[in-house]
């Protein structure tokens, strides 16, 4: 039972690291701009189709792009994986500044920007890629089984599980054990108190919302050799981001890392056996927990306690 359950569980882990990487971006966004970012699908989408840009560029000058053809896949692949967020990241200091103009008015003027926004780009992504499903090559290292004992398990499983972890842990320190990681923790608490210590919110709102898109597109190019590459994949990484902050409890860093694996290993074994319920087990899975813990698995108070 074990040799049958174990590489679906190591997908699950990976699922749930990842989905959990793009939680935490989007709650550090809602936690300081207290604005929910509806096109943080499509951030992670265009991460995908960023990294596929640089890692296999289809135009160019003829030298040029033969020259940068020839580089290893492997190096092209490292610079997708640090630049393709960066690009990302600006891109979402664009909308910041669209946003700037709903600060302290209604809610919903901002909710409707996002949505406008994720329509927008996912369009975008249309015209510049077209609609066809497309695939992010990796390297050669990352492709083929792992043997161990008598089972086989797939590299790129271990690789995005580890991928994740290390994103997780990087922003946790970040978060934690820097000044910048303590100023975001603060805003969370009291934008006015951050404000009345000369500390220059729209900088760090636009610091911050940056960082959130940045990591949606790092999970977005680390998932697309799993989920494929198109334009409305945004779609499909968003609606678990939601159930996720609330599931793990809105404010907990920790609780957000728990509910990711908690939904990923579900979703896993759940379409390992019952794949038309794999999609319906995260939602039945999110009402189980909310029905028994309304505040969700380690709730706070604070939306960057962790």
């Amino acid at each position: 039972m074990l040799a049958t359950l174990a590489p679906h569980l190591i997908n699950g882990v990976a699922l749930g690291l990842l989905f959990a990487l793009l939680a935490l971006g989007f709650m550090l966004i809602v936690g300081l701009m207290e604005t929910i970012n509806l096109a943080h699908g499509s951030f992670f989408a265009l991460g995908a189709y960023a990294a596929l840009m640089i890692v296999a560029p289809a135009a160019g000058p003829a030298d040029l792009l033969g020259a940068y053809l020839a580089l290893p896949l492997t190096l092209r692949y490292a610079i997708a994986l640090l630049l393709a967020p960066l690009v990302v990241g600006i891109s979402g200091v664009v909308l910041e500044f669209a946003l700037r103009r709903t600060y302290g008015k209604d809610p919903l003027y901002a909710l409707l920007l996002t949505f406008g926004a994720a329509i927008v780009i996912e369009e975008a992504i249309r015209l510049v890629w077209g609609s066809r499903e497309r695939v992010l090559p990796v390297p050669e290292a990352l492709q083929g089984p792992v043997v161990i004992g008598e089972l086989l398990f797939a590299k790129y499983r271990f690789y995005a599980a580890g991928a994740a972890a290390a994103a997780i842990g990087a922003l946790w320190l970040f978060i934690e054990k820097t000044p910048y990681g303590a100023m975001i923790k603060a805003g969370s608490y009291d934008s006015e108190m951050i404000r009345a210590l000369g500390i220059n919110l729209t900088r760090l709102r636009m610091g911050v919302f940056a960082l959130g898109v940045a990591l949606a597109a790092f999970a977005g190019i680390v998932l697309a050799p799993v989920w494929g590459v198109r334009p409305q994949v945004g779609v499909d990484a968003v609606v678990p981001a939601f159930l996720i902050i609330v599931l793990g409890g809105v404010g907990s860093f920790w609780g957000a890392v728990a509910a990711g694996l908690l939904v990923g290993m579900v979703v896993g074994l759940t379409g390992a056996f019952a794949g038309d319920w794999a999609i319906v087990s995260m939602y039945l899975l999110f009402i189980a927990v909310v029905t028994l813990r309304a505040r969700g698995l380690a709730g706070k108070k604070s939306l960057l306690d962790v």
